[in-house]
């Protein structure tokens, strides 16, 4: 394919880096039946946010919003992870350090096998009270009460371990994050509408800090044009066509 054609100082570039961190999107799920957000038949295509991805929401009707959260965790455990998966799993031998960082929340990259994935948008995986902040396992939440949330011993409603539109990302995530991005001489992007801050703001903080910075998406970006290189390709596609396959090879 044309559009994985990489060019030789973009490859060496990659060789030579020591510090490598992963930015992915809902692009790395979809080919694993996962729905976008954005986009061409994304989810907020069909639904408005606003009165399922709010704490507004929640308070308004939170039967459903959790029916609904019930629904995408069903959809997610029932997925599987996909060539991009476990080439990401792949890419942390490849380098001296390596840092993944996901919106994802549906857990595919810890089930290929990736390990200490900084979730920037929180978890499905976890219900947590929204009162006192008590954790459980969200499918065991969800098999105890399908219909709307249950009740902690506090008082409180157990909701997604998720981040929603009008909260803040996690503060110790979001700065683990950053320092990374800060610091790495090669950044990937992939499968992200790079359009969401603050996520959005670790590939500046990446190409601020002269990083080789590589977009992976089959639909251009507002970074694209600032991109060192743009593979215009689904994830599964073109994360596992690395221009650096081993340690050896460079």
């Amino acid at each position: 394919m044309e559009t994985l054609e990489i060019p030789e100082p973009i490859r060496e570039r990659c060789r030579s880096a020591r510090r490598a961190v992963v930015f992915s999107g809902a692009g790395v799920s979809r080919e694993s039946g996962l729905d976008t957000f954005r986009g061409a038949g994304g989810l907020w295509e069909r639904m408005r946010p606003e009165e399922l991805a709010t704490p507004e929401a929640f308070r308004a009707d939170p039967g459903k919003v959790w029916r609904w959260y019930a629904w995408r965790w069903k959809t997610a455990a029932g997925a599987q992870p996909n060539p991009a998966h476990y080439a990401l799993v792949r890419w942390e031998t490849l380098f001296p350090a390596f840092h993944l960082i996901t919106q994802n929340v549906d857990g595919l990259h810890a089930r290929a096998g990736s390990r200490g994935v900084l979730e920037l948008h929180g978890t499905l995986l976890t219900a947590r009270c929204h009162r006192c902040g008590r954790q459980r396992d969200m499918g065991e939440a969800i098999a105890a009460s399908p219909e709307k949330p249950p009740a902690c011993d506090c008082g409180g409603l157990f909701r997604p371990a998720v981040v929603w539109f009008g909260e803040n990302l996690d503060p110790e995530v979001l700065s683990q994050a950053q320092e990374e991005a800060a610091r790495c001489d090669l950044f990937l992007s992939v499968g992200t509408s790079s359009t969401v801050y603050p996520a959005a703001g670790l590939i500046e903080l990446a190409q601020r800090a002269g990083a080789c910075v590589i977009e992976v998406n089959p639909e251009p970006t507002p970074f694209s044009r600032r991109m060192d290189l743009c593979l215009g390709a689904p994830a599964g596609v073109a994360v596992p066509f690395s221009p650096r396959r081993s340690r050896a090879a460079g």
